[in-house]
């Protein structure tokens, strides 16, 4: 139960944190989706970052992955807004926007949790995880 509702207090917080960046960087369709862009990366990297350096340490319990991992920044961040920025651009007839935009979006993702797990683990004083030793069942 505990579990459960650290994701949902989690989410919670992780949803308004994105609709504070949606309010704060508006974009019409055919445009760049900005703030979806910086909502991924960021979210990449924290997530690199926690299971770096957090996840590595034996006594953070079960509930507090889980509610900073899915909870927060699985709500923080959004594969389906990128799908559905990608399929607008396209419709607007910016196809090269949209390539651009996926490339920048899963290359720079890739980057920034390979670097927040490289971070994460250097401030934990570990060596970087090569899989999460709970085989994922809170993220």
């Amino acid at each position: 139960m505990r579990v459960l509702l650290a994701v949902a207090v989690g989410g919670l917080i992780g949803t308004g944190l994105r609709l504070a960046c949606d309010l704060w960087f508006p974009h019409a369709g055919g445009e760049l989706p900005v703030e979806t862009l910086i909502v991924n990366l960021v979210g990449a990297f924290a997530l690199g970052w926690l299971v770096g350096g957090l996840w590595t340490r034996p006594a953070v319990p079960p509930w507090l992955k889980a509610g900073l991992g899915p909870g927060l920044i699985g709500s923080f961040t959004t594969l389906s807004a990128v799908m559905a920025s990608l399929i607008v651009l396209t419709r607007e007839g910016e196809t090269w926007l949209a390539a651009i935009y996926l490339v920048v979006s899963v290359a720079g993702g890739l980057l920034l949790a390979a670097a927040g797990l490289k971070l994460g683990s250097r401030l934990a004083h570990r060596p970087m995880p090569h899989e999460v030793s709970d085989a994922g069942a809170t993220l």
